[in-house]
C-alpha cells in the first residue's frame, strides 16, 4: 500500500468537529457549514460511532466483498441456467401472450443485469449521494455523511472504500425481492445475479482507483485520474464521474444528460513511481 500524502489540513483553530469523538452525531450540528466542511478532505481515519459493534459494521477489508458475494454469484448463475433449461420460464407480455425465456438467453440477461446495476449506481450516486442536505435538518445531514459524505471527507480510509457485507446484504436483499416480485423467478434471478456481479466488479475497481498504480495510458490510468478529479476538484458534481466498470464510461449517460466534463491533468496525491508524473 502506497503512502498517501496529506490532502488538506484542518487547522486546530478552525476545526468544526472534535476528532477525538465519533463524528456521526456531530455533523448534523454543522448546519450551513456542513457542505463546505465535508468537501475539504483530510488524510486521517475517522470514527463514526461510539459503539464498537456499530463502528465495526461500517468497516471491511476489500477482499471480503468477493469472498462473500462471488460464491453466491456462481451458485445463482448455475441455478438460473438449470432453471431456464427446464423451459418453463415465460415472460407474459399480456394475459394472452408470453415469451419463452430460453437457457441460451442467460448470458445476455446476466450482462443486462450488470448494465442495469451501473445505471442504478449512477443515479444513486448523482441524485442521492451528492444531494445537498437541508442545512436545518440534523438527521438528513447525518444520513448523508454516513452514506457517502464520510468517504469524501476521508477518501483514503482503506477500511471504508467498499460496502461492508453486513450492510450490503440489506440493500442486495431488497433488490432481489423487488425483482422477484416483478419478474418470473428464472428471469428475475438471472437479472439479479448479473447486477450482483456488477456490484462486486464496481467495488473492486473503486478500491483499486484509490490504492492501485495503473500503467500510464491505460484505461484504468485515465479512470483513476477522473476519479481523483471527482474527489478533489468536482466533489459536488456527482454526475462528473465515470462508471467504475470495465468498458463502461459515464459519458454514455452524461453526454445524453448534457453533463459531460472536460478531463484535465490533476495531482494524484499518491507517491509512487507509476503515477509520479501526475504530481
Amino acid at each position: 500500500m502506497h503512502r498517501i500524502t496529506r490532502l488538506s489540513i484542518v487547522l486546530s483553530g478552525q476545526d468544526l468537529v472534535d476528532w477525538r469523538k465519533p463524528l456521526g452525531w456531530q455533523v448534523g450540528y454543522l448546519g450551513e457549514k456542513y457542505d463546505t466542511w465535508v468537501h475539504q478532505p483530510v488524510d486521517r481515519p475517522i470514527r463514526l460511532f461510539g459503539n464498537d459493534f456499530f463502528e465495526a459494521n461500517t468497516k471491511t477489508s476489500w477482499y471480503m466483498v468477493p469472498i462473500v458475494w462471488m460464491p453466491l454469484v456462481i451458485y445463482l448463475s448455475w441455478y438460473c441456467y438449470t432453471l431456464l433449461a427446464q423451459e418453463r420460464t415465460r415472460l407474459f407480455i399480456t394475459s394472452d401472450y408470453s415469451i419463452l425465456v430460453h437457457k441460451y438467453s442467460f448470458p445476455f440477461i446476466f450482462m443486462f443485469g450488470m448494465f442495469l446495476w451501473s445505471f442504478i449506481e449512477y443515479c444513486i450516486h448523482r441524485f442521492v449521494f451528492h444531494m445537498r442536505p437541508p442545512a436545518h435538518n440534523y438527521y438528513l445531514i447525518m444520513l448523508h455523511f454516513l452514506l457517502h459524505g464520510q468517504h469524501h471527507k476521508s477518501p483514503f480510509d482503506g477500511s471504508r472504500l467498499v460496502f461492508p457485507p453486513s450492510l450490503a446484504a440489506i440493500v442486495i436483499g431488497a433488490f432481489y425481492l423487488i425483482l422477484r416480485q416483478m419478474l418470473p423467478e428464472g428471469l428475475g434471478t438471472s437479472l439479479f445475479v448479473g447486477g450482483l456481479c456488477g456490484y462486486v466488479v464496481y467495488d473492486m475497481i473503486h478500491y483499486y482507483l484509490h490504492y492501485g498504480s495503473p500503467r500510464k495510458g491505460s484505461y484504468l490510468y485515465g479512470l483513476k485520474a477522473y476519479h481523483v478529479k471527482h474527489h478533489f476538484e468536482h466533489q459536488r458534481a456527482g454526475e462528473d464521474m465515470r462508471f467504475e466498470m470495465p468498458g463502461i464510461r459515464a459519458s454514455l449517460y452524461t453526454n445524453e444528460l448534457k453533463t459531460s466534463a472536460r478531463l484535465s491533468e490533476y495531482k494524484m496525491f499518491t507517491v509512487n513511481n507509476n503515477n509520479s508524473d501526475l504530481l
